[in-house]
C-alpha cells in the first residue's frame, strides 16, 4: 500500500463517512448507502478506493459483499504516523 493512496482515500468526507461506519461493523453496499446522500453505484466507487488503498477488505457472501475495516492497512497507515509522535515526545529538532 502506498500511504499517499491512503491518505487520498480518507480525504473524501464520504469516504470517511464509510470508514466508520464499517468499523461498527461489517456491512454490505447497500446497508452503507442508506447513510448517505450519494447513490449506491458512487458507495461502490468509493469502496473500490477504500479497496485499493488496503483499507477496507470485501468478502463475498452469496451475491452480496460484506466490507469491513483492514486492520492490516490502518496498521501500516499507524506504524508510519507513530513515527511523528514519538519524533515529537523525544523532542527532536524542528518540533
Amino acid at each position: 500500500m502506498m500511504f499517499s493512496d491512503a491518505f487520498m482515500a480518507i480525504a473524501d468526507p464520504n469516504r470517511r463517512h464509510l470508514l466508520e461506519e464499517l468499523r461498527r461493523g461489517p456491512k454490505t453496499v447497500n446497508e452503507l448507502a442508506a447513510g448517505l446522500p450519494v447513490s449506491r453505484p458512487a458507495v461502490s466507487q468509493h469502496l473500490k478506493v477504500l479497496l485499493d488503498a488496503g483499507l477496507v477488505n470485501a468478502k463475498p457472501e452469496g451475491t452480496r459483499r460484506v466490507y469491513t475495516v483492514s486492520s492490516a492497512g490502518f496498521l501500516k497507515l499507524n506504524i508510519w504516523l507513530d513515527q511523528f509522535w514519538e519524533a515529537e515526545q523525544l523532542g527532536s529538532p524542528g518540533s
